[in-house]
């Protein structure tokens, strides 16, 4: 579906296309968004957290993005990307400033508040839907933090705003994350999120089995060896710290056992 001639414009990347099997389906005629459904349950976990990997809109596809938030009933958006890096647009603004508001098809868009950080920025919104005469708020949480190349030194901020994320969940609703094209600091969420979930179970970790996971239902999640390799090291930094918490001098950690609890293999 991706690749038929009416759909190749609404794609940022011709070589960053969602699967027909997990793709999110639009309502109506013009049914196609470069957006994929992401489940992630780990076998025997207890977790199960859900996701919708987008890449950042398009001018063309605003009303798209949109109608997928009213549709997937989404209340959060994830945002990891500023508008421009290294003078190269990387996503276009699909947001009115405060107090605006502006129409994307039959969905208006009010966003009442803007509230910046050092690491993110937090803006509040009304979706409306003028066609059913119904609103609901929606949150937008964007990412400020991330250097133009690479990945960040320390992921300290990097984890306070994924536990802003967490703090936001509501049941098994699904998140809205993106970033450029959707794969990569887009997996990196996902998977620390993931990892922080199964911390929180007291069970192990297993990186490279989260992103094989997303793998299956997008491709190329977490695109490159040095964000696994972030990933990883965000993790060890929060299992030490639970340790640390939680431990007494006679029950310390050896790194041969952070080691296993992570999977040394996966961190490779």
């Amino acid at each position: 579906c991706a690749r038929l001639p009416e759909n190749v414009e609404k794609n940022r990347y011709r070589d960053v296309l969602p699967y027909d099997a997990t793709r999110v389906v639009l309502q109506g005629e013009e049914d196609y968004i470069n957006a994929s459904h992401i489940k992630v349950a780990p076998p025997a976990s207890g977790v199960c957290l859900r996701y919708i990997a987008s890449q950042g809109p398009l001018p063309q596809t605003f009303t798209h993005f949109w109608q997928t938030v009213w549709e997937q009933q989404i209340h959060t958006i994830i945002m990891l990307t500023t508008l421009t890096e290294r003078g190269r647009t990387k996503c276009h603004q699909y947001w009115p400033h405060p107090p605006e508001e502006k129409d994307y098809g039959h969905l208006r868009v009010k966003c009442h508040s803007e509230e910046c950080n050092l690491a993110y920025v937090t803006r509040q919104f009304t979706l409306q839907n003028t066609q059913l005469d119904e609103e609901r708020a929606v949150t937008h949480l964007q990412y400020v933090a991330w250097p133009d190349h690479g990945v960040p030194d320390d992921p300290s901020d990097f984890l306070l705003f994924i536990s802003s994320v967490r703090e936001r969940r509501k049941g098994e609703e699904p998140l809205m994350v993106h970033c450029s094209a959707g794969i990569g600091r887009t997996g990196v969420l996902i998977t620390m999120e993931t990892a922080l979930c199964l911390l929180e179970e007291g069970g192990p970790v297993f990186p490279l089995e989260i992103v094989k996971i997303q793998r299956e239902q997008r491709a190329m999640m977490v695109q490159t060896t040095c964000q696994f390799q972030f990933v990883c090291e965000a993790i060890l930094q929060v299992y030490r710290e639970k340790q640390e918490k939680s431990s007494t001098p006679r029950t310390e950690s050896t790194p041969e056992q952070e080691q296993t609890h992570l999977s040394a293999s996966d961190t490779k």
